[in-house]
């Protein structure tokens, strides 16, 4: 089981209230960095081994900088996560640029940055090619459809995702690319996500490692780096248990030994890109309670809303919630937990046994540090809330300032909307 555990007191959670007003995300540093080492140091067998945090999942610099100083690099599906991890000093091998129906400006400044390009598509070597140009090192993104089980509602299934090259595909593309003059080729996937069964990813790495050999000896190519993907879970339920990085680094290392070194081809560079297991378990929504209602069901209305965590809304994903001040309390209510949003799915929790609570309670709403704030909007006109930094040294840092109006409205040239 996994412990859901405050990271900080009550009372200084009622000073950082006090100071900065709820709702905020709450990142705490000390945590990511020992999980970032903890994720290396399993790994450490591996020639080259490379962790590209996944960006989209915590989009803020000052985490991404974090991550950099601790030896990552940065997964990048966008221009503006280019941009993020450029500004940290990323750049080069430290980027892997992994999109999609993707504008041509963004493999331009993918480009400009050396960063890795990893195409989606066959379709795609064209397309850089008369855009921009094809660069000396490409990898490839694999869905093995029905070949592989898995996937889910996060996702997609394989045979049902956008994502990728068929088996078939991915032969035609790099041979195509080698005619073509390029000396480098990878390999990646991406078919799960938030997995908490440790072997699926020793099986997906026998995959990738056996489809690595087997385009070597089909089309005398060298497969130089394999990236893993993401998709490592975390326990959102304090009855799950965590995935044993351990485990799975050991289970890795031996299909490696097993598949890669057996056929000679035992300086492939391994890689993985894991954004939701890295920070999210270290990120807290505090939000306060500003309204009670009991009609057919007893509601607890908060100050954040979809806007600030919308992962319960749109997928009904389970975040833990603790009130305040009373974790030794019993759980012997039952509430709704509601936000502001005109959308009755805006929810963090529905039919949640928790402690009796009150108009003033924080609420602190648990593993929040991934695909949190980063899946914010603006309907409605609601703004999205700060975030703030737990340092090593106890400092509280704001690290994004919450949105205000004059945000919301500045893409607009119409009178009197500025409000400050």
């Amino acid at each position: 089981m996994s412990d859901k555990l405050l990271p900080l007191s009550p009372e200084q959670l009622a000073k950082i209230d006090e100071k900065y007003g709820t709702p905020f995300h709450l990142y705490i540093e000390k945590d990511i960095r020992a999980n970032a080492r903890r994720l290396n140091a399993a790994f450490a067998w591996a020639p080259s081994f490379k962790e590209y945090f996944a960006v989209k999942a915590l989009p803020n610099p000052y985490i991404v900088k974090i991550l950099a100083e601790e030896g990552f690099g940065a997964d990048c599906s966008s221009l503006a996560e280019l941009v993020i991890s450029e500004a940290v000093g990323l750049r080069g091998n430290d980027i892997c640029f992994t999109s999609n129906d993707t504008p041509i400006r963004e493999y331009q400044k993918a480009l400009q940055l050396d960063a890795v390009i990893n195409l989606d598509d066959i379709t795609h070597i064209e397309f850089l090619e008369r855009g921009a140009y094809l660069p000396q090192t490409i990898s490839f993104r694999y869905n093995p459809g029905k070949l592989r089980g898995g996937g889910n509602t996060i996702i997609g299934y394989p045979e049902e995702a956008k994502y990728g090259l068929t088996r078939q595909q991915l032969f035609a593309a790099i041979g195509q690319c080698h005619d073509k003059g390029i000396k480098h080729f990878g390999l990646h996937t991406m078919i799960v996500s938030n997995e908490l069964n440790g072997e699926y990813f020793v099986d997906t790495a026998r995959m990738m490692f056996q489809l690595a050999v087997e385009i070597k000896q089909e089309l005398n190519i060298d497969i130089e780096f394999i990236n893993l993907g993401g998709g490592i879970g975390i326990p959102y339920h304090p009855q799950q248990e965590a995935v044993n990085l351990e485990k799975v680094g050991e289970g890795i290392r031996q299909v490696y030994q097993q598949i890669l070194v057996a056929a000679g081809l035992d300086a492939v560079k391994l890689c993985i890109e894991s954004g939701r297991m890295i920070t999210g378990p270290y990120g807290y929504l505090v939000t306060k309670v500003l309204h009670r209602k009991d009609t057919y069901k007893n509601y607890i209305g908060v100050d954040a809303c979809m806007a600030d965590l919308m992962r319960p809304a749109l997928y009904g994903a389970y975040h833990h919630i603790t009130v305040a001040g009373k974790e030794r309390q019993p759980a012997d209510y039952i509430y709704d937990i509601t936000g502001s949003l005109c959308e009755n799915n805006d929810k963090f929790a529905i039919d949640r046994r928790l402690p009796k609570i009150e108009i003033g309670d924080l609420l602190v709403i648990h593993d929040t540090g991934a695909h949190g704030h980063a899946m914010g909007f603006n309907y409605n006109g609601k703004l999205r809330s700060k975030e703030l930094l737990l340092k090593e040294n106890g400092e509280i840092q704001l690290i994004r300032r919450a949105e205000t109006l004059d945000d919301y409205f500045v893409t607009l040239d119409f009178p009197g909307l500025k409000q400050t």
